[in-house]
Parts: C-alpha cells; sequence; structure tokens
C-alpha cells in the first residue's frame, strides 16, 4: 500500500515516516504545492492530511480532490480539536479526522480501518460504457469479446476506467507503467496510447491538451 503524508512539521513528519515505513511505502511532503505534484504524479491508497500547511489549509485541497472525484481514503492529522473543525474536515470529504496529538498505535488502527473499508469497496468488475474489467479474472471485455491486451496497455486501460470518463494526468499514467521517478521519454506514452487506441477503438480515448487522457463513452 501506498500512502502521502502531507505534514510540514519535521519532528512529527520523521516520526511518522519512520513508523508507517514499517508496513507502507510512503512519499512524505512539507507543503501543498508538493501534495499537489506528487499525487498527480502517482497513485496512493491513502493520504494522511495535515490542515495547517505554509503554503494553504488542506482543507481546500481536500475539497478540490472531492470535487475531482478522487477516490482516495483522506485522514485529516491535525491539532485542530474544536467540534466545529472536525465536523467542517468530516463534512468536506475526510473519511476520518483524529486530533494531534496521537498514540502511533491508534494512527495504524485507523489506516488499517480505512484500507479495508476502501478496499472493501471496490467491485470485482468495473465497467464504463460497453467496456469492462473482472478483477477476479484480469479480464477487459468490449461488448461481451474478451480483449487481448499487452501489461502496459492493461495497465493503462484500467487506470482510464478507474478514473471513470474523469481526465488522467500523463504524469500519473507514465507512473502507473514504469513507476515513480523512472525517467522515461514522455512521447513512450503516446505510443503505448495509439497501440492501446488500436485494440478499443481510436474515438474511446480522448486527449485532453495539456493534460492527459479520458475515455469516452460511445
Amino acid at each position: 500500500m501506498y500512502l502521502l503524508l502531507v505534514e510540514d512539521d519535521l519532528g512529527l513528519g520523521n516520526v511518522l515516516l519512520k513508523i508507517l515505513s514499517r508496513t507502507y511505502r510512503v512519499d512524505w511532503v512539507r507543503n501543498l504545492a508538493s501534495a499537489k505534484r506528487h499525487f498527480q504524479a502517482a497513485h496512493y491508497d491513502l493520504i494522511l492530511l495535515d490542515l495547517g500547511l505554509p503554503d494553504g489549509d488542506g482543507i481546500d485541497w481536500l475539497l478540490q480532490l472531492r470535487q475531482d472525484n478522487a477516490e482516495q481514503p483522506v485522514l485529516i492529522l491535525s491539532a485542530r480539536d474544536g467540534l466545529d473543525d472536525r465536523v467542517q474536515g468530516l463534512d468536506t470529504g475526510a473519511d476520518d479526522y483524529l486530533v494531534k496529538p496521537f498514540e502511533p498505535e491508534e494512527l495504524q488502527a485507523r489506516i488499517r480501518v480505512l484500507l479495508r473499508r476502501h478496499n472493501g469497496r471496490t467491485q470485482d468488475m468495473q465497467s464504463f460504457g460497453a467496456l469492462r474489467y473482472d478483477q477476479k479474472l484480469d479480464q477487459f471485455t468490449l461488448y461481451d469479446e474478451a480483449l487481448s491486451l499487452p501489461q502496459k496497455e492493461a495497465q493503462l486501460l484500467l487506470m482510464l476506467l478507474q478514473a471513470g470518463g474523469n481526465k488522467v494526468h500523463r504524469e500519473r499514467l507514465l507512473q502507473r507503467i514504469y513507476g515513480l521517478g523512472n525517467e522515461s521519454e514522455s512521447n513512450t506514452l503516446d505510443v503505448h496510447i495509439y497501440a492501446l487506441r488500436k485494440l478499443v477503438g481510436k474515438e474511446r480515448i480522448e486527449t485532453v491538451r495539456g493534460f492527459g487522457y479520458r475515455l469516452v463513452e460511445l
């Protein structure tokens, strides 16, 4: 599981990184600008979000995530302990709210609960228009006909399918097939998209200029 920790406090961030890295893969950033860049470039399973950050309020980014239909669970970690603050965080889209200071054991337990809950919501069958993916069989079908896809094309199609017609940034797609920090040329993504279009239909994958790609329901 891959976590994004957004925490500006150097001491707390180091402690959490050390503890959580024993169980999960963790990226730690200390401001909203870095959080947004990392989120665009990787596919995280859960976000740990501080609110009072040097370049803005985490609540604003949380609202943006939910407006963009991001489905990752978000656990707020904040010293704001007022009832209104907690209600606002949950109403804005947080899946849980943990007030600082807290015990590491409680944080880890809450993370486990959120990951179980989120994974439990994952359906065995995902679909978008005539395109379907059976998770149990690891099989794509189009108009009920099985598709035979190379590995990287299958990874790209699954990410686009999971976005449900929302646009997906090029960097996130590259991260899915090559990994974070890989120096592969951006045009290699275009090669795989071209091959994928030949398999599922050119019009089914739309180019979003200056951003990336999205699926279109035909």
